[in-house]
């Protein structure tokens, strides 16, 4: 028997998603054109190298 992938109808749906509320926009009040702000900061760096640093010493504590 072949079956469609889509489901037709919205009484077919998994009796756990039909009891959760129904999705909204989540960001609907944030305009379209609002431009976003990626920096990369001395923070962001700081974060990135302790954590390399971080993993290398435990993958060579455990090596060891």
């Amino acid at each position: 028997m072949r079956r469609a992938l889509v489901l037709t109808s919205e009484g077919s749906r998994h009796w756990f998603r039909a009891s959760l509320p129904q999705r909204r926009a989540a960001f609907a009040d944030i305009p379209a054109n609002t431009p976003i702000d990626w920096r990369l900061t001395a923070d962001d760096v700081r974060g990135v190298a302790t954590t390399y640093f971080a993993t290398v010493a435990a993958v060579l504590a455990f090596i060891v």
